[in-house]
Parts: structure tokens; sequence; C-alpha cells
């Protein structure tokens, strides 16, 4: 397209994202714009969780946001692959394949460690900023524990068991926590005292997280050297060899695992890149301050000192404020790359530009996935509260990039598919019930809704022409309306007319009839003289009776004085039970009473005013219809999520309505067993959920309103 201005966005970092965002929510319905994210990775990182994948508490997936997810249905073009220069002259930026073009052009290639020079580190110590990372870290502490356990040599077997990190901000702090909680797990499982294995926490200033209030900094170094590890502030790291870290006055220390958090730097692409750098002096205009190492002079705006078509946002860097470098934390990036976005924007717009105040909401460090320590909004919290908030941050962050579904595997990673109760709930919520298990629930679950539905057919809920059989849900005085009443109406039309006229020959016919009557008359007489003779013959046995009965109702009157006299023994018997073991809880009353508060107000509300619509003959068809269907559906796990959803609002219906007993509760609780998946353990969504859901997930509605299950599929 002709004068189509094409943004190019290089990193898919907290920045880049930011930025990508915006750009593509202000111009979603441009078709001139272009946007395109150009990453090695077809993920974004959450950086700031790698600990907890580095030790062993979740999953790799839980870091690792896909591409697919976050602009999946968006205007943003994301390319995998890796830039290794840009011509700033002709605007293209090249890989080894392809060349990019661009009108503008954000730089966010984050930040790589920073090693100070110190001999033997870097070729010896396991960094932690970057996926890759942590995951060889993850992997080379199981090595290495379940190689301790069997080392013979008492020195070596100490060695192994000694871990140190170098560093003691948020990254070293949080690393160090994630290794007491997985030294436990690990003791536990290969039967090991806890006091064979060493954490050590190395820092060459002298406090922990210089960047906290000396009482969050107290509380922290209290809840982890109450846990075992070893804090050894102001003492710095000299250098090191295989196995050893050197540490500046003291012994070195003999190791099997070495993990530096001790700094960061901007990147070796930003440095590669021929644009000013940031000076280590405060003063930019010092002829003799040193570049710093990749990261990128911008001005107020975003925009690099060198080129005004070219931003740069996040870690990559060096802009001061308040005579301050920005620190390089998330908040830093999300925005920085915001306001580069901004300016873009207001480039292409012919607006005005905005200069970047920063507004930091607070810190928060954890010590593994039960404590932490946080001062947001200049509110100190500590323990349970702290790492709540921590984890409201990282929802609010996942919301705002990939919508509820991202949410919900975070949910699932950090509380409900949490191992060895390493989370804020404990155990509590990471326990999961097999799907066998739940087998014979669903098939009687799926057994007692068909049969609500039989017995209605039984009890004449198809049987249309005796009338409703639904009245009862609605008030008194109120009636459904029906597919007969009109063709009822124009029929009693005609029945009143012919009836009309059959009775006016009836009565005629009568008046004939006179004769009958007379004749009869004779008749009646001479039945009555034969009655006399028989009265006669009557009397005589009334006597003989009067004497019987004389003698019965004396024998009766003893029998009765004696079953009296057991009767109320028996009766004072029961009341006494009944006081000590009468029924506490009648179980077949219902949950509301019919003519009760909340019923009388479902109904009115309701049934009244909504269903009252209705033809009676189509409520009942799809009351009973749903009833079957649902049972149908539990039986044969056939959409078992849908049918236990319809059967929980199906019973919440009949609950209302004052239909429900206390002992049909359970089919609600029954159903909400059956929405974890029932289906799949010998049903048919073992294969019909798999099947819809990739359909459905291929969808541009979904994947544009992160509407989808799991992962989206391609179209």
């Amino acid at each position: 397209m002709e004068n189509c201005k094409k943004i190019l966005i290089l990193g898919g970092g907290y920045a880049g994202i930011a930025a990508a965002k915006k750009l593509a929510k202000q111009y979603k319905k441009r078709k001139d714009i272009n946007i395109t994210l150009i990453d090695k990775h077809p993920f974004h990182t959450l950086m700031t969780e790698l600990h907890e994948v580095a030790g062993h508490r979740v999953e790799p997936d839980s870091v690792r946001v896909p591409f697919t997810k976050i602009f999946g249905g968006g205007k943003v073009n994301v390319v995998l692959d890796t830039i290794i220069n840009i011509d700033f002259e002709k605007h293209t930026a090249s890989s080894a394949e392809k060349n990019y073009e661009y009108d503008y052009l954000v730089l966010g290639s984050g930040a790589e460690p920073e090693f100070f020079g110190v001999p033997g580190v870097k070729e010896n110590a396991f960094s932690l900023w970057s996926f890759d990372d942590a995951m060889k870290i993850r992997h080379h502490i199981n090595d290495v524990f379940e190689k301790a356990i069997a080392e013979q040599n008492a020195e070596k077997r100490k060695a192994m068991f000694t871990f140190v990190v170098a560093g003691a901000g948020f990254t070293g702090i949080e690393m160090a926590g994630e290794l007491i909680e997985w030294r436990d797990v690990m003791c536990e499982k290969w039967l090991v005292d806890k006091s064979e294995v060493r954490i050590i926490v190395v820092e060459a200033m002298a406090d922990i997280l210089p960047i906290f209030e000396e009482d969050l900094r107290g509380k922290i170094e209290h809840y982890m050297l109450q846990k075992g590890c070893e804090i050894m502030t102001g003492t710095p790291i000299t250098g090191s060899e295989p196995g050893k870290v050197l540490i500046k006055n003291g012994e070195p220390i003999e190791t099997g695992t070495f993990i530096w958090t001790a700094g960061i730097s901007g990147s070796n692409f930003a440095e590669t890149l021929d644009l000013s750098k940031g000076p280590f002096g405060k003063n930019p205009a010092d002829p003799n301050a040193k570049n710093r190492r990749g990261r990128l002079m911008v001005s107020d705006t975003m925009q690099s000192i060198d080129h005004k078509n070219v931003f740069a946002a996040g870690d990559n860097i060096w802009f001061l404020e308040n005579n301050k470098p920005l620190p390089q934390i998330v908040e830093t990036a999300m925005q920085t790359g915001e306001t580069a976005a901004y300016n873009i924007a207001a480039a292409i717009d012919g607006t005005d530009a905005k200069k970047f105040t920063s507004n930091y909401h607070g810190f928060m460090v954890s010590v593994g996935g039960k404590y932490a320590v946080s001062n947001a909004m200049n509110i100190k919290l500590s323990g349970f509260f702290a790492i709540a908030v921590k984890h409201l941050v990282n929802l609010h962050y996942l919301i705002g990039i990939a919508g509820i579904n991202q949410c919900w595997e975070y949910i699932k990673h950090e509380f409900l598919d949490m191992q060895h109760g390493r989370s804020l709930l404990r155990g509590f919520a990471a326990y999961k019930t097999r799907g066998y298990w739940l087998l014979p629930l669903r098939l009687w679950l799926g057994l007692m809704w068909v049969m609500e539905g039989v017995n209605k057919i039984g009890e004449g809920w198809l049987a249309w022409k005796t009338g409703t059989k639904s009245a009862w849900m609605f008030s008194s005085g109120v009636t459904q309306n029906s597919f007969a009443s009109k063709a009822a109406s124009a029929a009693e039309e005609i029945v009143f007319e012919t009836a009309g006229d059959t009775a006016g020959f009836v009565f005629e016919s009568a008046g004939d009839a006179g004769f009958v009557f007379e004749t009869a008359g004779e008749a009646v007489g001479t039945v009555i003289d034969a009655a006399s003779s028989v009265s006669a013959a009557a009397e005589a046995v009334s006597s003989a009776s009067t004497t019987i009965a004389d003698a019965a109702s004396t024998a009766s009157s003893a029998a009765a004085d004696v079953v009296s006299a057991a009767s109320g023994a028996v009766s004072d018997a029961a009341g006494a039970a009944s006081r000590t073991f009468g029924e506490f809880w009648d179980l077949t009353k219902p949950v509301f009473n019919p003519n009760g508060s909340v019923a009388t107000w479902f109904r009115t509300t309701f049934m009244d005013n909504i269903l009252f619509h209705l033809p009676f003959e189509m409520f009942q068809l799809i009351v009973v219809l749903a009833e079957i269907g649902i049972g149908l559906a539990l039986f044969g796990g056939l959409f078992t999520w849908w049918a236990a959803a319809a059967s929980i609002v199906m019973c919440i219906v009949f609950t209302l309505s004052g239909m429900f007993a206390w002992n049909q509760v359970w089919f609600v609780f029954a159903a909400f067993l059956m929405l974890g998946g029932a289906g799949r353990a010998f049903g048919l969504d073992c294969w019909v959920v798999p099947f819809f859901k990739k359909k459905w997930n291929g969808t541009l509605f979904a994947r544009k309103r992160y509407f989808y299950f799991d992962d989206p599929s391609k179209k």
C-alpha cells in the first residue's frame, strides 16, 4: 500500500509488548499503518518470575506467554528472526536472510548480565537473565543433588551440597528463596538431613536489598536466616575457579553451584549499533566519561539523540531523571515503551509529543512461594498479604497483554498445579481427583436427570390436552398461555350453539313423557304394600340382635380397658424417645418454602414476568427435554461441562421455586464435580472436546478477544 507507515519493534520484552499493544490499539482501524514485532523467540518471557522456574517451583510454560496469545487476532505482525544489523540511513534492519524496512523503529533489545570484569565468573557461574538461563539452573540443581547423595567422598559431597548466590538484589534474594524451598523438597525425597545443604548469599554491599527500607530488609533477612540460609554482606567476590568462589579477605567457598545475579547492563546488540551510549559519569557532556555498555542515550521523548525516527525503551536505554539513571526494572520498561509508542503516534498524526515522567508504584520481593515483603503505594506489607499483592500485580499485567485466559493459566500454575505446597495456599488447592473415580457419580447423576424427565412425562407434562402441569411454579391467578387457547375458543362457540339446539329438542321430547310417569306411579303403589309385610319380619330380627349386642358390649368394654393401659405405656415411652432422638432436620422439606419470601420473589420476578409468556406446552416440553438431554449427555460423557453447567442452572431454578428438597441438593454439588473434565474419563469428550476446541480457538473472534481455551489454533 502506498504511503503506508511501517513501524518496526525489535524485542518482545516488557518494553516491546507495551509499545506494540499501545500502537495496535491506536491504529486498529488504520490500514495504512503496519506494525511488525521481531523477536528470536515465539514467546514473551515473564522475567520477574524466572527464579520460580530455576528453583523448580513452577513448570516452564508458566513464564512464557506465546505471541500468538498476545497478538493472535490483532494488528501486530510477529516475525521470528534475529536482527544483526541496522542501517539508520536507509531505514532497514537486517537479519541473516531478510531486510525489514521501517519508517519508525523501536529498540527494546533488553539487557544482559554484567560481570564487572571479575576473573572467571562468566566462565564458572550460572546467570539468571533469560528463559534458557533458568532452565540450565533447574536441570543442574536436580543433577547435582542426585549425584551428591551418591558421593562417598565427604569433601566432595559437602561442596556439591553448597549453593552460592552472588548478589543480594531482587534476583539474588528471590533465587535464594527458591533454593531454600527446593532444598527442603529434595532432602525429604532423598532422605538427606537439611543441615548438610548450605545456601549462601554473598553481597559486596553492607546490606541486602538496598532499595528497601530498613524494617523490610530486616524482615527478609530474619526469615532467610531462620530457614537456614547464610548471608555474607560486605564480602566482594574477587574471582571464580571451577568449583570455587573467591572472596575478599576470606577462604574460598567450595561449591557445586554458583549463580551470579550481581548486576546487569545493556545488551550486546545495542552495543554494536552506531548510536550514542550513556556515560558512566552523571554528566553526559563529560568528555572523559566512558560509554555505558549497551545503554542507548535517549531524550525525554524516548527518541535517540542521533535519529528522530528511532526510539528506544526498556533496559537498553540511558536516561537521567532527577539526575539519576532510570532503574532497569519492569515498570521502567513498560512506561518507556508506552511513551515511545505515544510519540511515534504523535509524529504520524502531527500532534504534540509527550515527555517521559516515571510513575513507580513500589517494590516487592518474594522469598519462595510463601513469604514476601512489599512497599506498594506506600503501604508496607509482609508475609501472606505481600505475596498476595505480588500475585495481583502479575494478574493485572497478564490480563492487559493476553486477557482472562492467560490469567487462568497463571492461577493454575501458581495455585492449582503447584506441587509440594510451595504456594500462598500451600497444598490446599493442588490435589486432583482422577477422572475414573468420578465415573460412577457421573453415570448416577445422568440417570437421575433422565428419570426426572421420564417421571414428568408419566405425570402428564406432555399430555397437553389434560391442561397445564406447571401452574404451581407461577403465582395464584397467573395462567400461562396455550397453543390451543384460540382453537379452543372457536370450538367453544360451536359447541354451545350445537348444545342449545340439542337441549331444545330434549325438553320438547320430555313433554311427551308424562304418560310414562303416570304408569310408573301405579307400579310404585304395589311395591309399598309388599314392603309392609317385610317390616313386620324386621321387627323380630331387631329384638334378637339387641340381646346379642348387650353381651358383646360387656366383653368389648373389658378388652378396651386392657388396650388403653398398654397404649398409655407405649405412648409415654415414645414421647420420651421423641424428645431424645427426635428428627433434627427434615430433609424432605423444600430448601425454600414455596410460600416464603425467597420463592415468592423468584416466582413474581422471573416466572410471572418472563416465563409466563411461554405457552405452557412449550415450557413443559423444554423442561422435559432439558432434563433428559442433561442426563443423556452426562451418561455418555458428551459436552459434560455444558451439561453440568445446565444442571446447576436447572437446580437453582427448581430450588428458588420451592421445588427442591434438601435431600436433592446433592445434584448441585455433583454437577460442580463434573465441571472438571469428568467426561474425558470413559466418555465421548475424550474425542469431541479437543476437536471443537481446535475449531473454536482458530476463529478470529476467539483470538482477537482472548476468548479461547488453552492455546489459540491456526485458522
